[in-house]
């Protein structure tokens, strides 16, 4: 292995570790239907734990931490085809881990570790109930995804926020789960899932919850591409449409 992945590789299973066992086990333990208290708090755990590993490993890897973001980052041409395939492996390993230390931890998967799961019959108000269907779900985690890897790709990979980039995808990451947490879990992060899912044996819409933040991820680097490319256009024709004096 090369002295110089090495480094990257141990930042994204540490970070990914991490962020996993916090947000998973807050999940786990707080439990279903515990209303939106309960999932803003699920929300934060996802959303600092991010937020304080990007800033600890940012500098050595760029602070991925998910499969999804490592395919968009890859997308935008900002990384290569085998480092991301280095960093999603180092991804997926740290997600079975410490899925495996919450087993440990709290007893069985009685608690089921985390597991997402699309939402049904739903209680919105007084009378009306929700179930998120398979294809409805994956319009959700898509769109997650989409919103998270934008905000990466144009904080820390493009370099416009500075020191606050951390910030910017922790935030992103809360509100994402505030509004989506209760209709599918909102993971929007294939490593998230995995582990949870292979520990519990419960593949249940595994593909949906695989599949989904991928496709997000890949439409926010083609957006993003875009953007920087009208962007250079744009600056290269402004010279040219200078009036003469």
């Amino acid at each position: 292995m090369s002295s110089r992945i090495a480094p990257k590789l141990l930042a994204e299973f540490i970070g990914t570790f991490a962020f996993v066992f916090i947000g998973a086990g807050a999940a786990a333990v707080v439990g279903d239907g515990v209303g939106l208290p309960g999932i803003a708090a699920i929300a934060f755990a996802h959303g600092l734990a991010i937020m304080v590993f990007i800033f600890a490993y940012g500098p050595v890897s760029g602070g991925h931490m998910n499969p999804a973001v490592t395919v968009g980052v890859l997308a935008a041409g900002a990384m290569r085809p085998g480092e991301a395939a280095g960093y999603i492996v180092s991804q997926f390993i740290a997600g079975i881990a410490a899925a495996l230390l919450l087993w440990v931890v709290l007893g069985g998967t009685g608690t089921g570790l985390g597991t997402p799961a699309l939402a049904h019959n739903l209680a919105l108000g007084a009378v009306t109930t929700l179930t998120i269907t398979p294809a409805a779900g994956f319009v959700i985690e898509a769109v997650l995804a989409f919103f998270l890897v934008t905000v990466v790709l144009s904080t820390a990979v493009a370099g416009r926020a500075g020191n606050l980039a951390p910030l910017a995808i922790g935030m992103t990451l809360t509100f994402n789960i505030i509004m989506g947490g209760a209709l599918t879990g909102a993971a929007f992060n294939p490593a998230l899932v995995l582990g949870p899912m292979v520990v519990t044996g419960d593949f249940t819409d595994v593909w949906l919850y695989m599949a989904a933040p991928i496709v997000g991820a890949i439409i926010a680097a083609i957006v993003h591409t875009s953007f920087a490319r009208l962007a250079r256009e744009g600056t290269a024709a402004a010279p040219a449409s200078t009036p003469a004096e």
